[in-house]
């Protein structure tokens, strides 16, 4: 149901509002921006503007939507990688906010689910299926092959 065009003054207003609520990606508050029924010259006139006057910053949104997915949801790099590229931020911007997930705390977290899951298949006497799925599971949290493999190889 497309809404009536409420005008560049109002829907300024409202969106200024829906980015200080909490960090947005462009596309976000695109979209948000011509559900209020805007025309694409307006919604860029004031994109343009919110980043401007700072209220949309890319980088700023992707590194707290990794540093939140991280901590929050435990998702590996590349699941993080795939949501923010379905946000359509830049590559620039993704390698940046991964770069901020520490190395250490990184592997720590990979550990500690492994263990959770591991803990989980007490009753699988198959090592070798035990292995695949441990490695699945940390596969759907988006962790990178190579740190499941080395993980494994502990086992």
């Amino acid at each position: 149901m497309e809404q009536k065009n409420i005008g560049t003054d109002r829907a300024l207003e409202k969106i200024k509002h829906y980015c200080s609520y909490q960090e947005r990606s462009h596309q976000e508050v695109k979209d948000k921006l011509y559900s209020f029924g805007l025309y694409p010259g307006e919604v860029e006139e004031l994109l343009s503007q919110l980043i401007s006057e700072n209220y949309l910053n890319e980088e700023r949104y992707a590194i707290a939507f990794a540093g939140g997915k991280f901590r929050a949801k435990h998702w590996g790099r590349i699941k993080i990688r795939y949501a923010l590229k379905l946000q359509r931020v830049s590559d620039y911007c993704i390698k940046k906010a991964l770069a901020i997930i520490d190395e250490r705390d990184y592997e720590q977290l990979l550990d500690k689910l492994a263990q959770e899951k591991l803990r989980t298949l007490r009753s699988e006497k198959n090592i070798f299926i035990k292995k695949k799925k441990i490695q699945s599971f940390l596969q759907q949290r988006g962790f990178e092959n190579e740190l499941i493999s080395e993980w494994l190889k502990k086992l």
